[in-house]
């Protein structure tokens, strides 16, 4: 970092803010302000964005998100200063031209690469004699010691009151830093045109909209990925981001099922919002998997499926499923429509894991980093354990084989998600669009404008169920399963994922 300071050293606190781009219910900024003068740093860190996992639509997001982040901080007295390099480097080159007397930030349950460098960070505050104070981000809890008692804490978490953004001293004669371009850190073209822009403003917006008019349909819409972009809350790369709090989400929803309750209602908005606040548990739930292994990002959860797949995909394959080639119309469709963006609702990225995994017989690990660049809202520990999920190495989950094609017809009856963004068969019959191969007028097009599908379909999910029961099969795997279960498994009544029997 290289910035100049024209003050005389003093006593400070420095707010690390990461996944956490906000100044509302933000724990360690009131905890930091309370103690004196605070000086806010964002590290734009090089090395993570060369990761396999990172991309320039994140930075985009990211980027957005910090402009917002300025303006609310400048506005509480101290602006954020952006700083760019290795984290311990730029703390080292801080403390400087502090005095700094303690670091705070929330608990990040990241990638390996951002478990690392926290480890790195700890080691020098000890050195240092500077305490870092690291408070939770949502429900998930460090040093679990068992899931037990786990869900009521998450509820007493989320009921507890949101900090108020406090005032700040100023720091004067700072050199604030900017932020950087794509360019600057070298990313790669990513074009994402329909992707949701960053920002506080933008996130709140989207969850007051959810809550008082698009999201009454959500339990009916949410599967449907035409319907599911209005219908679904769309605020993911917000709480991913950390421009929302889950504190304040969960909140707003309860608020509003209150208000709905005086005003009498018994539409669908009970429903809606009962399995919207579900789906918050399993944010938290699922993050929760990776903070307690860290190894789910790299190894299979049930060390059974060790070897199955080739670790070193089909390049023909991996190519024709990342860029929506690979003749099966809705799948291609979805593949799509996240590339261009940046979204899709579950049950669909679902569906692209299962396919990749089981017709495609890829491995988790390239097709997982795949939809990591591609996911607006990325967020490494939801990611990785639903990839490990909808691939079937959990060794607890049921095995979802959906049909492609059925899907496409039940999902996208009309066909006017899959004319959309795969125009190429705009002119194939309904009865006909997922399966073009038996249409006449399909006959100029596959080969051609449009492949044939790059594998028997029904064949392949056959072949990929048999190996994968003979797994399931083996000596010691439900031993091995129930000591997973233990570790990881939801303890919450009433909780449970939809479509968990092969589709």
């Amino acid at each position: 970092m290289d910035a100049s300071f024209r003050h005389q050293k003093r006593d400070i606190a420095l707010v690390w803010f990461k996944r956490d781009l906000r100044v509302w219910d933000h724990q360690p900024l009131t905890a930091a302000a309370s103690q004196g003068a605070v000086l806010p740093i964002y590290i734009v860190e090089p090395d993570f964005w060369k990761l396999p996992d990172a991309a320039a639509r994140h930075w985009r997001f990211v980027a957005e998100c910090l402009t917002d982040l300025q303006t609310a901080l400048a506005n509480l007295g101290q602006p954020l200063m952006i700083c760019k390099g290795e984290a311990v480097t730029v703390l080292q080159t801080l403390a400087r031209s502090f005095n700094v007397t303690a670091l705070f930030s929330h608990e990040e349950t990241g990638n390996g690469w951002t478990y690392a460098r926290d480890q790195r960070v700890r080691a020098w505050c000890r050195e240092q004699g500077i305490a870092w104070h690291e408070v939770a981000q949502h429900g998930v809890k460090r040093r679990l010691p068992s899931r037990d008692g786990w869900a009521r804490a998450w509820d007493q978490k989320m009921a507890e009151r949101l900090c108020k953004p406090p005032a700040l001293t100023p720091l004067t004669a700072l050199d604030l830093g900017a932020i950087p371009t794509e360019k600057d850190l070298s990313l790669s073209p990513d074009p994402c045109p329909e992707r949701q822009s960053g920002g506080r403003s933008q996130g709140w917006n989207a969850l007051q909209s959810f809550l008082t008019e698009r999201g009454e349909n959500y339990r009916s819409d949410m599967s449907n990925p035409l319907k599911g972009a209005t219908s679904c809350s769309r605020i993911s790369p917000y709480l991913a981001w950390g421009c929302l709090s889950m504190r304040e989400v969960s909140q707003a929803a309860e608020h509003r099922r209150k208000t709905l309750r005086k005003e009498g209602s018994k539409g669908r908005w009970n429903g809606a919002l009962s399995s919207f606040t579900g789906r918050l548990h399993w944010h938290c739930h699922f993050i929760q998997k990776l903070e307690d292994d860290p190894s789910l990002e790299f190894e299979n959860l049930h060390r059974a499926y060790d070897g199955l797949r080739p670790k070193t995909p089909d390049q023909t394959r991996l190519t024709a499923w990342a860029t929506g080639e690979t003749g099966l119309p809705f799948v291609d469709a979805c593949m799509r429509s996240l590339i261009a963006t940046g979204w899709l609702n579950f049950r669909m990225r679902a569906m692209l894991m299962a396919v990749a995994s089981y017709h495609l017989w890829l491995d988790w690990r390239a097709t997982g980093e795949h939809l990591a660049r591609s996911f607006t809202d990325y967020e490494p520990g939801i990611h990785w354990p639903q990839v490990q999920m909808q691939s079937g190495t959990t060794g607890i989950n049921t095995i979802r084989i959906y049909n492609p094609v059925k899907q496409g017809y039940d999902q996208d009856p009309t066909g006017e998600f899959t004319r959309r963004w795969v125009p190429e068969l705009a002119e194939v019959e309904d009865k006909f669009l997922q399966e073009p191969w038996k249409s006449d007028a399909a006959g100029k097009i596959l080969g051609t404008r449009y492949p044939l599908p790059i594998v028997d379909y029904l064949s392949a999910a056959k072949e990929a169920r048999e190996k994968i029961w003979a797994v399931r099969g083996g000596a010691d795997f439900k031993t091995k399963a129930k000591l997973i279960s233990d570790k990881h498994g939801s303890r919450r009544a009433g909780i449970k994922m939809r479509g968990q029997r092969a589709k």
